[in-house]
């Protein structure tokens, strides 16, 4: 259980921070990157949550909802263990797992037969609830990057880049759900498309 009974301590002051088990590294140092990434897709799908809770009631909106949720609370667990040094890991300390990649593959899975194929690559935005899961995947892919530099330097668990690779495409499949089921705006790129004449006046 996560106990906090200060928020600043002061000990960052000098550019370290602690990770799990009290080791302290830089904060410029790949883990570092690798788990705050994490963190800002965290934060990024809350605020997709928000506009989700702003739809009409129904079963969709709230499934969705919980499927949401559950994908905080599992970054929440990956980014423990990223803050964790190998070797330093505790007693019951929960790790990204087989069954959680294999999970997102079946929302996908799930998601994708309700949906057409798709016809051209898709332009961020549309709706709020929309453009907030393409910003998600976009900071998932990030995120997956500073993870994978992170794994030329040091060990981490087995799951956790198949995790994000997998939630990167969730996301993706998220977007368009939303659009082909629950009235979200989808803008389709158009290649070579000419700029509409306009002026300033």
């Amino acid at each position: 259980m996560v106990r906090i009974t200060k928020v600043y301590t002061k000990t960052g002051d000098a550019g370290e921070t602690g990770l799990v088990g009290g080791r302290r590294i830089p904060k410029t140092h790949l883990r570092i990157e690798a788990y705050g990434t994490v963190d800002e897709l965290n934060s990024v799908i809350g605020i997709a949550r928000c506009f989700n809770s702003q739809k009409e009631p129904s079963k969709r909106r709230d499934k969705f909802e919980l499927i949401l949720q559950a994908i905080q609370q599992k970054l929440f667990d990956l980014g423990s263990e990223l803050a964790t040094y190998p070797g330093d890991e505790y007693e019951g300390q929960v790790k990204t797992a087989e069954k959680d990649v294999q999970w997102l593959e079946e929302v996908i899975d799930a998601m994708n037969k309700e949906i057409k194929p798709l016809t051209s690559f898709i332009l961020p935005g549309g709706s709020p609830l929309n453009a907030f899961l393409h910003q998600a995947r976009t900071l998932c892919r990030r995120a997956e990057r500073e993870v994978i530099r992170l794994s030329e330097k040091e060990s981490i668990g087995n799951h956790i880049i198949p995790y994000l690779n997998r939630l990167s495409d969730a996301l993706f499949v998220f977007g368009r759900w939303v659009s082909a089921t629950m009235g979200e705006t989808e803008i389709l790129w158009e290649p070579g498309k000419d700029a509409p004449d306009w002026h300033w006046d």
